[in-house]
């Protein structure tokens, strides 16, 4: 792997992990926006649990070795976060452009994870 393309991997990585990381201390403080918009989607109770799997997402997706595992599970946050968008007819194209930025990252850094799948092998 090019030097570019670690060090563009590592800092969108990075990018990624802080918009994460303010997002769940948002809902983990309290944000009275959150609050509202998870009440309103019939989620209140689980703010707490939501944003408490967005920062184990974004830590299996930091760490190189665990990288895949946070991949497939933010991916998953992100489906569910759209589907919640798309519900309530609400705009759904920065979850959308978060998760496309998602895969670009992991593409950057594990770019096997992408031939595996392409190529069908799984080993």
């Amino acid at each position: 792997m090019s030097k570019k393309r670690k060090i563009t991997g590592w800092v969108m990585a990075g990018l990624l992990t802080a918009l994460l990381v303010m997002s769940a201390s948002q809902k983990l403080i309290g944000n009275p926006e959150m609050v509202e918009n998870f009440g309103k989607w019939g989620l209140g109770s689980m703010i707490t649990i939501i944003a408490l799997g967005e920062l184990v997402s974004v830590l299996l997706f930091l760490i190189p070795r665990t990288a895949v595992l946070g991949v497939l599970l933010l991916s998953a946050y992100f489906g569910g976060a759209i589907l919640v968008h798309m519900a309530n007819d609400e705009p759904y194209v920065f979850q959308s452009i978060v998760l496309l930025f998602i895969w670009v990252t992991a593409w950057l850094r594990t770019p096997e994870m992408f031939t595996r799948l392409i190529s069908g092998n799984p080993s």
